[in-house]
């Protein structure tokens, strides 16, 4: 594989250990092993990793069964205003045993009772009930933004997730590449050694610069596991190709000023929305106890059968009663022993708490809508300044090189050139992941991403 290949001219013994560790890790990397297979396979892009997460994402499924049971909440509130009807029956056996005073002996009898009938009744006037209904709609507002919020969480995790591996990915190159010049330096140091025109020096310098990128290597490669193994916990596969970013990319200038972001966010974040619906559940849930002072009034209905093959007063007769009732049920609640006085007192503190809690969310919606845009903003400018480093770094290590062939420059500041350059080539693509994730981010603070702003992100990848 291009992007790790060692070159083992010199110090076998040494390299050979780190060979053999950095094996290990590839080993250990299945879907990174078999890049080289499938190279013919059409590489993803991140619309392609968010459609996986959508159908694989165990938190978004969670956040869907949750909103599919909050529905039901509506049902629930719906059924305080329709009649119950509700069936009851018993049967008893009754043993009696009489003794009348002045005549001898006892009477003993015994005889069965049966009973069953229909009770229903249908609420007229319960304002804890419309009120509750109220609540249940409020709720189910509230679970709508939660899954929203869920999806719009997906989407940065699953960007941020999708970059981590493109850099981790990217940093593999680099080191490779970067451990290519340096083992080509240290090559021609240990020869200039041999022939006595240079130090041991520059050779023990080469031989400390590439070791060190050997350890780099492999916390690189390590890096690209874990990196593999996010997206997968997301969508549910191992990645194998990802599409990377094209070169060519430009950044757009942010074209509104931080106060409008801001005052965006404060209209559209979830967060603040979920909160605002906390608050107006806890105003609800005043009114709904101080209902509990209100008179209810219910139509009520029964009806009943009984018999009974005797009794104690009528030794050896029965009876067979039906009865049906009609008619409605005022109840005037006047004393409780202050339950519902405390209830409603509660319930203004829990309003007072929502408020408070309304008013973090909006500051934290404010912070975080800030850091978004200065990030991206920072990304922005970092983007433009690291494209041209790179152009200075590469043109002054062709310099130092230069310098060293005609002996002004000493092999330690070809290395530092070398290793200039290939951290502006890092930085610089590490800008680029960056600038995309943070459009994503401010948009997300912001309350507005969407998919298709992963679209977008898709037509600069290739």
């Amino acid at each position: 594989m291009r992007l790790l290949r060692v070159n083992l001219n010199f110090k076998p013994t040494m390299l050979q250990k780190y060979s053999l560790l950095l094996l290990a890790l590839l080993t250990a990397m299945p879907a990174h092993a078999a890049d080289n297979a499938s190279l013919q396979a059409q590489p993803l892009r991140l619309l392609d990793v968010y459609q996986q997460a959508l159908a694989h994402d165990a938190t978004l499924a969670s956040a869907l069964t949750a909103n599919r049971a909050a529905q039901e909440i509506i049902e629930q509130g719906k059924a305080l205003y329709r009649p119950t009807v509700n069936f009851n029956a018993d049967t008893n056996t009754l043993q009696s045993n009489i003794h009348y005073l002045g005549t001898p002996g006892n009477n003993k009898s015994s005889f069965d009772n049966y009973r069953y009938g229909v009770d229903a009744r249908q609420p007229i006037f319960r304002k804890q009930n419309l009120i509750q209904i109220e609540q249940a709609a409020t709720q189910v507002r509230q679970a709508d933004k939660q899954l929203n919020l869920a999806q719009q969480a997906l989407m940065l995790r699953t960007t941020q997730a999708y970059f981590d591996v493109l850099m981790a990915q990217d940093k593999i190159e680099l080191i490779g590449a970067q451990k290519q010049a340096i083992a080509s330096q240290l090559a021609q140091a240990q020869a200039n050694f041999d022939l006595g025109s240079a130090t041991i020096t520059d050779a023990n310098e080469a031989q400390a610069r590439f070791d060190l990128t050997v350890a780099q290597e492999i916390a690189a490669v390590n890096e690209y596991a874990i990196a593999k193994h996010t997206v997968q916990a997301i969508t549910g596969q191992l990645p194998q190709r990802l599409a990377s970013i094209k070169p060519q990319l430009k950044p757009n200038d942010l074209g509104q000023s931080m106060a409008a972001w801001q005052e965006l966010a404060l209209l559209n974040n979830l967060n603040i929305q979920i909160q605002q619906d906390a608050a107006k559940l806890a105003e609800q849930e005043i009114a709904r106890n101080q209902a509990g002072h209100l008179p209810t009034l219910d139509a009520v209905a029964s009806y009943t059968d009984s018999y009974a093959n005797g009794s104690v007063s009528r030794f050896g007769t029965g009876n067979e009663l039906q009865v049906g009732s009609i008619g409605l049920q005022l109840q005037i609640p006047l004393y409780e022993g202050g339950a519902t006085s405390s209830r409603v007192r509660q319930a203004v503190l829990n309003k007072q708490k929502a408020q408070d809690d309304l008013e973090l969310v909006r500051r934290q919606t404010e912070l975080d809508t800030q850091r978004a845009y200065l990030n991206l903003s920072s990304s922005i400018a970092q983007l433009k300044a690291l494209d041209q480093a790179v152009i200075s770094s590469q043109s002054q290590l062709d310099a130092t090189q230069l310098g060293y062939q005609v002996g002004v420059r000493t092999s330690v500041d070809v290395l530092n050139a070398q290793q200039q350059l290939y951290s502006a080539k890092r930085d610089a693509l590490q800008a680029r992941y960056n600038y995309l994730s943070n459009i994503i981010r401010l948009k997300a603070a912001a309350g507005v991403v969407a998919s298709a702003d992963l679209v977008d992100i898709n037509q600069q990848l290739e």
